[in-house]
């Protein structure tokens, strides 16, 4: 199958060593990084390094040891958990609608003028950084692997709700994602065949994808009172179910005056992915880079939001691959995709 390859967004001409100034005044943590075993990266300007079982750029690292180090949770936060490429943004924006529906009308609505990103911050980033450390609303999210989540979250009373995808999808949508992120006008920074064959190897940021999904999805069946695991695709197929779901996990259930007014539906509709990528801060917004002094398009968050689009991508050979990786890495925990 004929690799495609994404819209380009070139945003940075030199992107080594160009690091947010949010975090000059932070820790390097070089004396860590240098112990630790190297794999290959996506053709990014650096390595990938393996911590605590899970690969990383130094930047994001870093970002994962200051959040143990400075995130305090709250009893009352709620905390959105995905691996990266899964629906997050759409989690977010669904989340964020449950709990503020009582705040804010949809003529009004925050969403309207930010991306889902900047309504709900990153543990890692903004929160780690002390940016919006006093939060409005008790939500925040991440892409920590359950393991390397602080102690005082999973021993608070803070709920955490994860979400995960098709392994298929999830990483289509990641090789699209550097690439747009990364590419030039000419051709993608990586070729979507090495893309796969470092995936399916678990080298990828956050990865490897199994490892993050059977951490949470092994915690969830241990403490389903505070630990919800959700699949993107049962969300796409029956959103009112899982959104009033949703919302009663989170402490926000809806009552029967707001079901018989289609708030449900309203909340479903607000947030779909036609909705939120046409809206004109996701279509031609800008976001500052989060490891990186730069900004780019807050689109490249909005691509299809489609199940199975992997067919459109992924030979025979390399779905039958990824499927006995899935298979086996998952056999014997009872989920399956």
């Amino acid at each position: 199958m004929a690799e495609q390859s994404p819209e380009p967004h070139k945003i940075l001409e030199t992107m080594k060593g160009k690091l947010n100034t949010r975090w000059e005044s932070q820790p390097d943590y070089g004396d860590i990084i240098t112990t630790l075993p190297v794999g290959e990266s996506w053709n990014l300007p650096s390595n990938f390094y393996k911590y605590q079982r899970f690969w990383y750029t130094p930047e994001y690292l870093k970002a994962v040891i200051s959040a143990k180090q400075r995130f305090k949770p709250l009893d009352k936060d709620v905390i959105l958990c995905t691996f990266p490429k899964s629906g997050t943004n759409w989690l977010k924006a669904l989340a964020f609608s449950i709990m503020t529906r009582t705040k804010f009308d949809f003529s009004s609505h925050p969403l309207l003028t930010a991306p889902p990103s900047t309504c709900v911050s990153y543990i890692e980033f903004e929160q780690a950084q002390g940016i919006n450390a006093s939060r409005e609303f008790p939500l925040t999210s991440t892409h920590i692997p359950y393991s390397s989540l602080l102690d005082s979250i999973i021993s608070s009373d803070c709920k955490i709700v994860y979400m995960c995808r098709d392994p298929k999808d999830a990483f289509v949508s990641w090789w699209y994602h550097v690439n747009s992120f990364m590419g030039n006008n000419k051709e993608p920074i990586i070729s979507l065949e090495k893309a796969f064959g470092l995936f399916c190897q678990g080298i990828a940021l956050f990865g490897p994808f199994w490892d993050h999904f059977l951490e949470y999805w092994k915690a969830s069946l241990e403490r389903p009172d505070k630990i919800l695991f959700l699949k993107y695709e049962d969300i796409k197929r029956d959103p009112s179910y899982y959104v009033k779901k949703l919302a009663d996990f989170m402490g926000y259930p809806f009552s029967m005056k707001e079901k018989a007014d289609c708030c449900v539906e309203n909340i479903i509709e607000f947030c779909s992915f036609e909705k939120l990528s046409n809206l004109e801060v996701n279509k031609s917004g800008k976001l500052r880079g989060v490891t990186v002094d730069a900004e780019y398009p807050a689109k490249i968050f909005f691509r299809k939001g489609k199940i199975g689009d992997w067919k459109n991508h992924l030979t025979g050979d390399m779905a039958n691959r990824l499927d006995r990786i899935i298979e086996e890495k998952l056999s014997g925990s009872g989920l399956k995709f």
